[in-house]
């Protein structure tokens, strides 16, 4: 298994694929799969069916997940898409960008 450095909630930019370009924020990820849900990212339509009598069938998106070696991190203080590095101090591991140095 790999180790992920993208968690809920952080920006990303997509850096291959259809969507190459885009930024959003990640809803979800699946460690053992290495994926992630970004939000706006990689949309498809489904087709549902009605549940009950009367109610008519519709076409939804529902977002996908993505590889994470497809999205890349961006950093809140350089504002740049990053690597990320890992820093240990007093037994607290951080992870920091490798551009600017700070913490994210």
């Amino acid at each position: 298994m790999k180790k992920i450095s993208i968690k809920k909630n952080d920006m990303v930019k997509i850096i291959s694929g259809k969507d190459n370009g885009k930024t959003g924020k990640v809803v979800k990820v699946f460690p053992l799969k290495e994926r992630a849900v970004v939000e706006g990212i990689n949309l498809y339509k489904k087709h549902v069916k009605p549940k009950k009598e009367g109610e008519k069938g519709q076409v939804i998106t529902v977002p996908r997940s993505v590889h994470i070696s497809n999205i890349q991190l961006i950093c809140p203080a350089c504002g740049k898409p990053t690597r990320i590095g890992y820093v240990i101090e007093d037994k607290n591991k951080s992870r920091v960008c490798k551009k600017c140095k700070s913490r994210i």
